[in-house]
């Protein structure tokens, strides 16, 4: 593996909106990251293990720097307990990651800070800990709030023209999932 971050500073991008390829681009930023052979981490909020089809590549490529732990979609309040415990142990995971890594992206990750699983402080210190330790960060889901995107170098809003799903058509395996 290269240094970590031979440029200097971390760099914090976010993918965001309501359009699909969110986690395609995080999965390109990776795979563009690996390819200079550089120490690439990337976790997933929300999805559940073993049900994305990236999950079975990130785990080959990735090993131990892979993470997967959701709950799926948060439906209902009796639910929070669940999905904000497998939201505290990502970023566990990822506080770690980021100590050794080039790249961490965190796949969904605006979805749990959305839901009020992960709070405004959790991400910022996040944020700040990548920049200290020279890792990039890649932060993905719906909504960037202002205080975000204010912090991130680099925003990209994904947004929707036309989807099957708009008039009730359902996820294709290997392309939506």
């Amino acid at each position: 593996m290269r240094d970590p971050n031979p440029r200097g500073m971390a760099v914090i991008i976010l993918y965001f909106g309501h359009g699909k390829g969110k986690t395609s681009a995080c999965l390109g930023q990776a795979l563009r990251a690996l390819g200079h052979r550089y120490r690439v981490a990337f976790g997933q909020y929300i999805k559940r293990p073993n049900r994305a089809g990236e999950q079975s590549m990130l785990k080959r490529l990735l090993r131990e720097d892979f993470f997967a732990n959701g709950c799926g979609f948060v439906k209902n309040a009796t639910d929070l307990t669940k999905h904000r415990a497998a939201a505290q142990a990502m970023l566990a995971w990822a506080e770690e990651k980021a100590e050794h890594c080039w790249l961490l992206i965190i796949d969904e990750a605006l979805y749990a800070l959305e839901y009020g699983l992960l709070s405004e402080q959790d991400l910022r210190h996040l944020c700040g800990l990548c920049r200290t330790k020279g890792c990039h960060l890649v932060l993905s889901g719906r909504t960037a709030p202002p205080w975000l995107l204010a912090l991130s170098d680099t925003a990209t809003r994904l947004e929707e023209e036309k989807h099957p799903f708009a008039s009730g058509g359902k996820a294709v395996l290997g392309i939506d999932y």
